[in-house]
């Protein structure tokens, strides 16, 4: 899988791809990452990516003619199933969404600043607006990082155990059910005897409750989109 995320601050991004899970699925070459900074698409000495808006108001409003020379380039050089913009006002990012993007091969991700982007190429270059949350950041790049982490462990070689993406919070509309390590017993705190007692079915049906039970206290939303 490849990933190209458009930015005017890419230094932000690099620290979430040189470590942990991320690093390793690009050393073992499951994903591709590519920043590329949107002022190397300017002509003018400033590098200007920005400007006031039409009819006034504040913040200022990113550019159609950088973005459009840095899409339109890449592009050229591949197909891509999804050029996504990341906006507070877009779609909320859920595991469903996550899911289906990591069958793609190629995606854009082009990231918001200042006041957002101008409207043309909302309506011109993107197939699919995305939020982190009904939040404001100061830009689009840590909702970038955020999207791809929930992508790119999803690739099958890129976490230890294939499984384990399948059992996370989410999956299948449900919260994940509690988990327990070693010691067993911990000041007097004891792990539930089912995950000891060997019998594999029961534990599952512990999980498949557990877990039913949790979205039931918390995440009721979750049940009522089944």
């Amino acid at each position: 899988m490849r990933i190209d995320i458009i930015t005017v601050v890419p230094d932000i991004l690099k620290s979430p791809f040189e470590a942990s899970i991320l690093q390793r699925a690009i050393k073992k070459g499951l994903v591709e990452i590519h920043l590329h900074n949107l002022r190397d698409y300017t002509t003018d000495n400033y590098k200007t990516v920005d400007d006031y808006q039409f009819g006034g108001g504040a913040g200022m409003v990113m550019m159609i003619e950088p973005i459009d020379k840095c899409i339109s380039k890449l592009k050229s050089e591949r197909e891509y199933q999804e050029v996504i913009y990341m906006t507070p006002d877009g779609e909320r990012l859920q595991q469903k969404m996550a899911n289906r993007l990591s069958l793609f091969e190629n995606i854009i991700i082009l990231c918001g600043h200042y006041k957002g982007v101008d409207q043309r190429v909302r309506d011109q270059f993107i197939t699919k607006e995305i939020s982190i949350g009904d939040y404001v950041l100061s830009g689009g790049e840590l909702g970038a990082a955020v999207l791809c982490d929930s992508i790119i462990r999803l690739i099958p070689g890129v976490l230890g155990n294939e499984t384990s993406a399948l059992t996370d919070s989410f999956q299948d509309n449900l919260l994940a059910p509690p988990v327990y390590t070693r010691p067993a017993e911990y000041k007097g705190w004891e792990v539930p005897a089912v995950l000891t007692s060997g019998n594999f079915p029961k534990i599952e049906a512990w999980r498949e409750n557990e877990a039913y039970e949790r979205t039931k206290r918390l995440r009721p939303d979750l049940l009522e989109e089944e």
